[in-house]
């Protein structure tokens, strides 16, 4: 009887996964091509430019993420709302998400200012005084979008928990296009240096805010922004988006610090070894891409099951993405693998970062397609039924134990330089992945109820 139920009455239709995940993966895709052609273009400047703006690129990865983790527990309450046929309390969970994101930015952005110093010459590590020039440039540019990156995450967390995923690729195709032509202009044209690619992100990120947020006044929709500017906090509701944004915030803060302090280790051996952990970075993330897109499909599919207390459904649409996941890393990284020679002649870096730049991404790829869906896509599932703490702890203690103490063990004292810390990156995806499918196995997952 369970069979034939799950037959007709599924939440999610194949069509509706499909115009749920193409757009996403197209919007992840255009946002991370844009950087490997920020990165490209500032390679024609030289490498102590692109080691600074990686540098840079890392922490700014570290705000995206938190902003991110915030809106994700926005987009999983408002869902579970939605899933409950409760839409007035799905609407005000996405207004104060709006609201709490664009204040806490606010705080975050002053906050990177006064604490400059310590980035450039603590987090950093031992740097050049050319790397740490071109960091501190563009860093002070860009730390300007970072309120217009909460916002426009928290407007896309709204559109996509809608349904509507469509709009948000929207906008980054146009905002790519524009970034990308700045870029371009300000580079080879007026022949700037690292200004030439903070100015053009900075334009890019604040229009693409104003953008999404001025669309999601529409009160037609579903889910819409009251346009007032006297806002009531409602911290009930606030506690709830907090939940699941905290822990999953904490997970992956402590995963980007984590990478910064790796940073620092990486800096130990030379401008080659940081030129090519930053081109791997930048490489390596188009093979795990649409994984990372479908996962923010995955949380809306999730939420909307568990708000209707449909856990088969939750298990069912688990199961079945994360076949995709793996149909889809097979395809990405064999195109990344296959392009491989022809991005690394565009970057024109030295031979030695060349050289390892290939090995890091010819590992990684072989990871994605084993291991990383089970290390990454399994504890979306988690965290949309709102169990969020379980994978900030376990991504904590993988990542203080297997991405840093090993990353030091092997790369020094085992004499494997810079490799060392990605190998020691793979053994955290392996440790996760055994303990996240047992969570998944004994469904503890399923006990949680946070509306």
């Amino acid at each position: 009887m369970k069979q034939k139920i799950m037959a007709t009455n599924k939440l999610f239709s194949n069509q509706d996964l499909f115009k749920l995940f193409l757009p996403v993966i197209i919007e992840q895709f255009l946002e991370y091509l844009v950087g490997l052609a920020d990165s490209i273009m500032v390679a024609h400047v030289g490498e102590s430019a692109v080691s600074g703006v990686s540098l840079v690129d890392f922490v700014m990865a570290l705000l995206i993420s938190l902003f991110a983790a915030l809106s994700t527990g926005g987009a999983v309450i408002a869902g579970q709302y939605l899933g409950r046929k409760q839409a007035e309390e799905a609407r005000e969970a996405a207004n104060q998400l709006l609201w709490f994101s664009g204040g806490v930015s606010i705080i975050i952005m002053v906050m990177i200012y006064l604490a400059k110093p310590l980035i450039l010459n603590g987090l950093f590590g031992q740097i050049t005084d050319e790397v740490r020039r071109d960091a501190n440039i563009y860093l002070m540019i860009t730390a300007l979008s970072i309120p217009f990156l909460a916002l426009y995450n928290a407007g896309a967390a709204i559109f996509r928990t809608m349904g509507n995923s469509k709009l948000p690729m929207k906008i980054m195709l146009y905002m790519n296009i524009a970034h990308a032509l700045g870029n371009a202009i300000l580079i080879y044209g007026f022949h700037f240096g690292v200004e030439g690619v903070a100015i053009p992100t900075l334009l890019a990120r604040v229009a693409s805010a104003v953008i999404i947020i001025a669309l999601a006044f529409n009160p037609k929709q579903s889910l819409y922004i009251e346009k007032s500017l006297r806002h009531k906090f409602n911290w009930v509701m606030i506690k709830r988006i907090l939940d699941i944004g905290v822990p999953y915030g904490l997970e992956n803060g402590l995963f980007y610090l984590g990478r910064i302090m790796v940073l620092s280790l990486v800096a130990m051996f030379g401008t080659a070894a940081i030129a090519a952990n930053a081109v791997s970075g930048t490489i390596v993330m188009f093979q795990v891409l649409p994984g990372m897109a479908i996962g923010l499909g995955l949380t809306v599919i999730i939420s909307r099951c568990v708000g209707a207390r449909d856990y088969e459904q939750a298990k069912y649409y688990t199961k079945k993405v994360m076949g995709f996941v793996y149909a889809a890393h097979v395809v990405s990284c064999a195109v990344v693998l296959a392009l491989l020679p022809t991005i690394l002649h565009v970057y024109g870096l030295s031979e030695a970062a060349t050289a390892l730049t290939t090995k890091i991404v010819w590992y990684h790829g072989i990871f994605t397609v084993a291991i990383w869906p089970l290390a990454y896509t399994l504890p979306v599932t988690f965290r949309a039924s709102g169990d969020a703490k379980y994978p900030m702890i376990v991504g904590t203690l993988t990542m203080l134990f297997c991405r840093i103490a090993l990353a030091y063990l092997l790369s020094i004292y085992w004499d494997m330089g810079m490799f060392g810390t990605w190998i020691a990156m793979f053994i955290d995806w392996i440790v996760k992945s055994i303990i996240f499918v047992y969570r998944y196995t004994n469904e503890k997952w399923t006990k949680f109820q946070v509306i």
